[in-house]
């Protein structure tokens, strides 16, 4: 895939760890600058001086309401032109709904709904204006499955789910493309808050992906012809069984 987004720019959020880092360095191999959003100032900077000039780190706090907002206008001052976003970041809440912190669900709508939402609604002006752009949002298999041990966590993926089928018609008109990528336990930190039993068991079995399997996927929906979306990719482990 060297060089199929050359001269292309593309934001990862959440781009310093897991599906963002594994996103980002498909992109960087394939030509494309990509600005890396993040809170996590020490692996941003390992990530850009081990990938040079074309690897653009953004230090923002996405739940901070004004920082988030500062994301399109930082982007263009110091690339001029934005092509991709890759909404991709998120938390995880799991386990029973009452055992569940209200603080921790707060953050994770947040997270996981409302700033995806804000993201993808400031990137859009700019990419109308272009008559082109592509969005791809992390998703889940929760999505798509009522999983009874993560309710709060599948709620904001079904919420992710119905946003992209709806933007998506709205913008297509634009020559915007807007997908999403809904993986089943994918190895990354967000599984850490998985039951103890259930994480063993997946790892036992080889019911997990690995980030670079997610980011494989993202190259092609985002190196498709012009005409043909991609709008929704669910992807799991052979032995994975809901």
């Amino acid at each position: 895939m060297a060089g199929d987004l050359e001269g292309k720019v593309a934001v990862v959020t959440g781009a310093a760890s897991g599906i963002g880092l594994a996103s980002t360095e498909a992109m960087l191999a394939a030509g494309a600058r990509v600005v890396l959003v993040d809170r996590d100032a020490a692996a941003l900077k390992a990530i850009c001086d081990r990938h040079g000039d074309a690897a653009i780190a953004l230090l923002i706090d996405l739940l901070d309401p004004r920082d988030c907002a500062t994301l399109l206008p930082r982007v263009l001052e110091q690339t001029g032109q934005l092509d991709i976003l890759h909404a991709n970041a998120g938390t995880y809440v799991g386990g029973d709904l009452v055992d569940a912190d209200s603080g921790a669900i707060d953050r994770m709508l947040n997270l996981n709904v409302n700033v995806v939402m804000k993201n993808v609604h400031d990137v859009l002006p700019h990419m109308i204006e272009r008559r082109a752009g592509d969005i791809i949002i992390t998703s889940s298999l929760a999505a798509h499955f009522p999983t009874p041990w993560e309710p709060v966590y599948a709620s904001s993926k079904w919420a992710i789910n119905c946003f992209v089928q709806t933007v998506r018609r709205q913008v297509f008109k634009h020559g915007i493309r807007v997908g999403s990528i809904s993986p089943g336990p994918v190895i990354t930190a967000l599984l850490a808050d998985w039951p103890a039993e259930k994480l063993q068991e997946a790892r036992d079995s080889g019911s997990l992906l690995e980030a670079s399997d997610v980011a494989n996927v993202v190259m092609f929906m985002l190196t498709r012809p012009r005409g043909m979306t991609i709008r929704d990719v669910v992807m799991l482990p052979t032995n994975f069984d809901l």
